[in-house]
């Protein structure tokens, strides 16, 4: 496995609606507000990372950092492609689990600092056992034609990284955003593959029985 990269004491932060960002994911983004253009430059100039945070349910436009969640994936552009119109595409690729404990600032987007969390991984026969059954679950996905991309399907597959499994799981699979945000925000990696079990068995009925 690779050396995590060191993250910055401080990162602008993208509240958006229905986007959750799992370390190892990749999420594609196509930039066109005007505060985003200067979000993305802003970090294109320094370490390249920002964090997406969920918008609260019910907030359709967030306004204050009330508005969104504090838990969220810090990700490193991967690829960014911009346009004659100051619009940008580009991939994201989650690192880190992060909690935001203070905003620098709030417009025109925000800066927050940030805390790096830790998954608790207790390796035991039940994480094993566990793993397995997302597995299986996976197994019964890629039948129906669903799968995640090939060469994570193979590295998977091969070293059933539990904790990789279950984040790319849920960030794949699983359709509800508060879903995935509980997911992202519990540490416990037992009770992290419980929780995609539990959310890929409701929303793909036989599909991953």
């Amino acid at each position: 496995m690779e050396q995590p990269l060191a993250l910055p004491h401080a990162v602008p932060v993208m509240p958006l609606s229905g986007a959750v960002l799992f370390p190892h994911a990749l999420l594609p983004l196509y930039i066109f507000e005007p505060r985003y253009q200067e979000m993305l430059a802003h970090a294109l100039g320094e370490h390249r990372m920002f964090c997406v945070a969920l918008v609260k349910p019910q907030r359709a436009q967030w306004k204050s950092s009330d508005d969104f969640f504090h838990i969220a994936g810090v990700g490193l552009i991967r690829a960014c492609v911009g346009r004659g119109d100051g619009t940008s595409n580009l991939i994201l690729q989650g690192l880190r689990r992060v909690r935001f404990t203070a905003f620098l600032q709030s417009a025109p987007f925000p800066i927050a600092r940030i805390e790096p969390l830790e998954s608790e991984l207790a390796a035991t026969v039940e994480t094993d056992a566990l793993g397995a059954k997302v597995l299986e679950l996976y197994s019964n996905l890629k039948e129906t034609g669903r799968q995640l991309p090939a060469k994570i399907d193979e590295y998977l597959s091969h070293l059933g990284d539990t904790e990789m499994l279950a984040d790319l799981m849920a960030a794949t699979f699983i359709n509800d955003p508060l879903r995935r945000q509980q997911v992202l925000e519990e540490l416990a990696v037992n009770q992290r593959l419980r929780l995609v079990i539990q959310y890929l068995r409701e929303e793909t009925g036989s599909a991953a029985a």
